[in-house]
């Protein structure tokens, strides 16, 4: 029988490492900014879901299904980002391609569907959508950076 031995946290060769990870995260969150980004970006997915009974457009079909898709799972990416910031801060990076996305959908959604009504409300969602997704996502670049100077810049 072969004898399994059980290691606890403590005994990992980079808990101290990880720790101070951990803690820079938690203070990029615990911060106002962290916390106005995540509540600006739940803000904004809701009005990308509900864009199309807003700005009057639901009667474009493929294009509220779209704008209602993309503005539930971008409040979903940002939702929670404060809380766990460590886990979930590559979520941003994945909002921001859903904002990209929102920006061109008025001209690859298939109908014809690219009327000012779509055109504004879409570039501005999706262009607020961008900017807080890269907001968030730079909060994680320097979160990272901090990390690799304390750690001496190994990784």
């Amino acid at each position: 029988m072969t004898e399994r031995t059980q290691t606890t946290m403590e005994s990992h060769p980079d808990v101290l490492e990880m720790r101070e990870r951990f803690v820079l995260a938690e203070r990029a969150t615990a911060t106002q900014r962290g916390q106005a980004i995540e509540a600006m970006a739940i803000v904004a997915g809701l009005y990308m879901a509900a864009s199309p009974w807003i700005a009057g457009f639901n009667g474009s079909t493929t294009l509220a299904v779209n704008n209602l898709i993309a503005g539930i799972a971008y409040a979903l990416l940002m939702s929670g980002f404060g809380h766990a910031y460590e886990r979930t801060h590559a979520r941003a990076w994945a909002a921001a391609l859903i904002g990209v996305w929102m920006i061109v959908a008025p001209w690859v959604v298939a109908g014809n569907v690219d009327t000012t009504r779509t055109i504004i409300s879409n570039i501005v969602a999706g262009a607020v959508g961008l900017l807080l997704a890269l907001m968030a996502g730079a909060a994680a670049s320097k979160t990272d950076r901090r990390t690799d100077q304390a750690a001496g810049g190994r990784r």
